[in-house]
């Protein structure tokens, strides 16, 4: 049964997921995209996003409450300084995961787990998406006007 189940333990106990959990996110933080199990994805999006809503305002306390977790002084020079730069006007919503297909060895669920606004190849398709205009069978209206204008000219 799952009383009181909130998360997923990821088949470890409390020290064990806490440190995997923060070596993830240093990394995922470090190399902006890493490549993991669906469910360690999952859960690992769960533990860093508040740490990057938090990184948006660099305080000292900002500083030392995602230190406490991390123990990664270069994760945090990083995180409080190139990427809650690029984070800073998103409301939330800072990490994408990709599914990649089943491992081979034991048909895991894999994944990519990336930073958003670091992947270069999205931002241009996303830019190309916003710039697509709607058309319909229905001509438009600078079409329609055209055409009472020439028939009123005659």
């Amino acid at each position: 049964m799952r009383h009181n189940k909130k998360f997923n333990h990821l088949g470890r106990k409390k020290a064990h997921r806490e440190a995997l959990l923060s070596n993830m996110a240093t990394s995922l933080i470090l190399h902006k995209r890493i490549f993991t199990t669906l469910a360690k994805a999952k859960a690992l999006r769960v533990y860093v996003e508040p740490m990057l809503t938090r990184a948006k305002e660099d305080s000292t306390h900002a500083r030392r409450v995602v230190f406490a977790e991390l123990q990664n002084k270069y994760a945090i020079q990083e995180l409080f300084g190139p990427v809650a730069a690029k984070i800073a006007d998103r409301p939330g919503g800072y990490t994408r995961i990709l599914k990649t297909g089943n491992r081979l060895g034991d048909n895991a669920a894999m994944c990519f787990i990336e930073l958003v606004d670091f992947n270069e190849n999205m931002l241009k398709s996303e830019e190309k998406k916003a710039a697509k205009t709607r058309r319909s069978r229905r001509g438009s209206g600078k079409a329609k006007e055209e055409v009472v204008e020439a028939t009123s000219a005659e």
